[in-house]
């Protein structure tokens, strides 16, 4: 079972590669880092904290919305493309279940955001340390704590575009629904959660329901767990008296669950579409 699941792996990695895939999100998320790491390292001196960590915060609020948009970008047609094609019902023949099917393209599609993510984020480690020498080191734990939430991230929004793509037929569809994923996850859910809290005006939603909301969301959950262990909280993001405030425990938790959640949501999805 796990030979066949690493064999899917390979083929669907041997493709993204030969699509650029690999390529374009390596490039993405290096040309982003190092703008960041360039153009992001003016507060670390006002804020006391060391250059890499300034630009891991800010990193953050960058991965925030590219690695959902990447993710979906690169799952969004993992199904509805086999079915438009017609390889779908050939893959089924295959002594491979649906599920393993399934882990299979989510095995390859995630080394594609962790080989994206890691070498991204290099990107403005070395520039952090040539530009302040060993003082940078210190912000290496803060590295790789991204990396890994960003893969945790990458790994939920995967899964979602599975999901979406076995619910439309064809990939043109898959694609729309994956961008209105992404809006609803990555933008209107926060814009929601803003209003209700101006409108509440300091009741009891702000103080003993807007919390849990705010880590129901993987992307919110992904931004709260990384800055509430920054020492640079306040250069990325307006969320620092959340991430404050919000038990460190209860966003890393809600990153856990969400992958297993989403892959769960794929294969529902998956098991009803007909070949």
């Amino acid at each position: 079972m796990i030979s066949r699941i690493l064999s899917t792996a390979r083929i669907e990695f041997l493709i993204a590669l030969r699509n650029r895939w690999v390529t374009i999100a390596i490039a993405m998320m290096m040309l982003f880092s190092l703008v960041l790491s360039v153009a992001g390292s003016a507060p670390s001196g006002a804020l006391g904290a060391d250059r890499l960590s300034v630009t891991v915060a800010s990193l953050t609020s960058l991965s925030v919305y590219l690695v959902p948009l990447l993710a979906l970008l690169i799952s969004f047609d993992a199904v509805a493309g086999e079915v438009e094609r017609g390889t779908l019902p050939l893959h089924l023949t295959y002594p491979l279940g649906r599920g393993g099917l399934l882990a299979g393209k989510l095995a390859a599609q995630l080394l594609v955001v962790a080989l994206a993510v890691t070498l991204g984020y290099a990107v403005a480690a070395v520039v952090a340390v040539q530009a302040s020498g060993a003082a940078a080191l210190a912000g290496l734990p803060a590295l790789f704590r991204l990396i890994w939430t960003s893969v945790l991230l990458g790994a939920v929004f995967l899964s979602l575009g599975h999901a979406m793509s076995s619910l439309s037929r064809r990939p043109s569809g898959a694609a729309g629904m994956a961008i209105a994923l992404w809006l609803v996850f990555i933008v209107l859910y926060d814009l929601g959660l803003l209003a209700a809290v101006v409108a509440d005006d300091g009741g009891a939603f702000t103080t003993r329901v807007f919390p849990w909301l705010l880590v129901a969301n993987p992307a919110d959950a992904f931004r709260i767990f990384n800055l509430a262990a920054s020492d640079a909280v306040g250069a990325a993001s307006g969320l620092a008296g959340a991430a404050d405030a919000i038990a460190i425990w209860k966003p890393l938790a809600s990153l856990l669950l969400w992958p297993l959640a989403a892959a769960l949501l794929a294969r529902a999805a998956f098991g009803r579409v007909q070949p």
